[in-house]
């Protein structure tokens, strides 16, 4: 018994090192890991949707809400891996000037809305900002958002195409970022960023 609690102990302790020194390379290359699938430390819940981490991911997939990230950012590059049903209404805010209550008016919103009435706003591009014309569909599968935010230009990648490059728009300097769940069910498994 005390050799099976010894093993257990040392695969643990092992874990628990790779993992600090994943987070420290990581953080040493500029990169700082917002969300990696283990905890919520660095991030707010508000509104009522159910947040909760399950198998490396956070999941919503009922109520209205945000995670809101504790610190603020002005410049950056943001990583993201999302995945969305045909009806989710999601999208990630970035520069949130009130990080209790975010909206496309004091957030930048980069969409992420198969679905919205109007396309020309909808998955791939930033609210109000910047159009997107095709607009791509993120449903169903795993994706990837690149978004750079430098001064008042900004840039969206979903997965290797550009969809916003270079829009400008000098209405927020810095702030917060926000993962929202509006509808459907939506799941991030990573958020990085690197500030510039």
């Amino acid at each position: 018994m005390k050799r099976h609690f010894a093993a257990v102990a040392a695969v643990f302790i092992a874990s628990a090192a790779l993992w600090q020194t994943n987070q420290a390379r990581s953080e040493s290359d500029g990169w700082i890991t917002l969300f990696d699938g283990q905890h919520l430390d660095r991030w707010n819940a508000i509104g009522d949707a159910n947040w909760q981490l399950i198998d490396g991911e956070v999941w919503a997939h009922l109520g209205n809400g945000f995670l809101v990230s504790k610190d603020s950012f002005t410049d950056f590059e943001i990583k993201a891996e999302f995945w969305v049903d045909t009806k989710a209404n999601s999208g990630i805010f970035i520069r949130c000037a009130d990080p209790a209550k975010l909206t496309a008016e004091n957030c930048y919103e980069v969409n992420i809305f198969d679905e919205r009435p109007d396309p020309t706003f909808g998955t791939g591009a930033i609210v109000n900002v910047a159009k997107v014309e095709p607009m791509p569909k993120a449903a169903d599968k795993w994706n990837t958002y690149e978004i750079v935010a430098k001064g008042p230009k900004f840039t969206v990648t979903l997965n290797g195409q550009r969809t916003v490059d270079g829009a400008e728009n000098d209405k927020l300097k810095s702030g917060r970022i926000g993962l929202q769940y509006g509808a459907g069910f939506v799941k991030f498994r990573l958020v990085r960023i690197k500030p510039l």
